[in-house]
């Protein structure tokens, strides 16, 4: 793990969200049923992990705030910039299939995994454009 505090800071942050959103996700699938009718139970329960994401974007804001490092910063905003790119090129662009052709749906919630895939991506975009990734992963 890095010695950078603000980095640690922002890795267990984001670790402990993540617990949160993996928890919550398996309490929602336990606790409401498929065929649930939407009450205010099933909302709060559905709704929780979206708090946690919140969480997600909140913690990256807070690093790109309180880095002092320009170079770094522009990196992990970059990284962001990828991850937005290919998360809203994939979902745009299977969504205008799936308008014109009988394919099979891409569910909303996959915007989020497929949003930190886009992250790893950009760091190894970073990685061979700048030779490093920036200072959160390795």
């Amino acid at each position: 793990m890095t010695k950078n505090p603000l980095m640690r800071r922002f890795i267990w942050t984001h670790l402990i969200l993540s617990l949160g959103y993996v928890a919550s996700v398996a309490l929602a699938s336990w606790f409401i049923p498929d065929d649930a009718e939407p009450s205010l139970t099933v909302i709060i329960f559905a709704a929780f992990p979206g708090v946690m994401v919140v969480g997600w974007i909140w913690n990256m804001g807070r690093l790109y705030l309180t880095m002092e490092d320009e170079f770094l910063r522009m990196l992990e905003v970059r990284k962001a910039m990828w991850a937005t790119a290919i998360a809203l090129g994939i979902c745009g662009g299977w969504g205008l299939i799936e308008l014109f052709a009988s394919v099979p749906r891409l569910p909303v919630f996959f915007v989020v995994p497929i949003w930190c895939l886009g992250l790893i991506a950009g760091h190894l975009i970073n990685r061979f454009t700048h030779g490093t990734g920036g200072g959160s992963l390795w």
